[in-house]
């Protein structure tokens, strides 16, 4: 039997794009993942624990395990794949250099950066890889349910992107967190706090994708001159120190992502 998608691991990101998928609407039957670790797959996905042996390659092949498997993983996946197969991977720093000298038959190798928000639509997408035009935007047409697809002009920018978008929940994850702290440093119960914090941002986020303005132009029309949001935007403001910050975060996961890069280089 021919499965039209199969899946090596399915952690945290890998669990996430198959729920968002699942969610849209695609067959649970479409899907076969192999993890030797997922206690159980949703309801009519095929879990494996081992590679399958003798079947007919797939359309995708998506590679969703952690990067530094993936020398001990492709010996077993290489024959899987077909020259019809589109190769997906979410390996963080491994390149289609890499990529494709591990799968020299793929129809395709596509680096995909998403971040766990695939689980309800709303995930950039990074793309980057050396398919046709045809194959691109069947890769886009997949990636739909999942938020929304970008791609790269070029491979050098995925580890800058690998920062903003698929690191950057964190970073924001932390913001609320701090916004939390915060009040709660001033008077307000913590857990009070918390619930504030996360339905403000939540409400923030919602009202920026949905608005014609920049998040930069939105943010000074929520202020009045010498009124309260002024006040805090200042101290934000004062010697760049918000900007330079969100750089130095920034710079420091790209440099890691690049470093991750020159690590599965190694590896080979």
């Amino acid at each position: 039997m021919t499965y039209s998608f199969l899946q090596f691991g399915c952690g945290n990101m890998g669990g996430a794009m198959l729920t968002g998928w699942l969610a849209s609407g695609i067959a649970p039957a479409a899907f076969t993942v192999v993890d030797p670790h997922l206690p159980q797959a949703p309801a009519g996905v095929r879990l494996l624990r081992n590679a399958p042996v003798g079947e007919a390659p797939p359309r995708f092949l998506m590679l969703g395990f952690k990067p530094q498997g993936l020398a001990a993983a492709a010996p077993a996946i290489a024959p899987l794949v077909g020259d019809n197969t589109v190769v997906l991977s979410i390996l963080a720093g491994v390149d289609l250099a890499t990529l494709r000298a591990r799968f020299p038959g793929a129809a395709a190798v596509v680096r995909v950066m998403p971040n766990l928000a695939a689980a309800l639509g709303k995930s950039p997408i990074a793309l980057v890889g050396d398919g046709t035009d045809a194959i691109n935007a069947e890769v886009t047409h997949l990636m739909a349910p999942l938020g929304t697809a970008e791609w790269l002009s070029g491979e050098d920018q995925m580890d800058l992107v690998t920062a903003l978008a698929g690191s950057g929940p964190a970073f924001i994850y932390r913001v609320i967190d701090a916004l939390a702290a915060g009040a709660a440093a001033l008077g307000l119960p913590r857990d009070q706090a918390d619930r504030l914090a996360l339905a403000m941002v939540d409400g923030a986020a919602a009202l920026a994708a949905a608005s014609d303005y920049g998040p930069g132009e939105l943010a000074r029309r929520v202020a009045s001159p010498g009124g309260t949001t002024q006040k805090g935007l200042d101290v934000l403001d004062a010697d760049d120190r918000l900007a330079l910050l969100m750089q130095d975060t920034l710079r420091a996961a790209r440099d890691r992502s690049a470093e991750m890069t020159q690590e599965a280089r190694a590896a080979g």
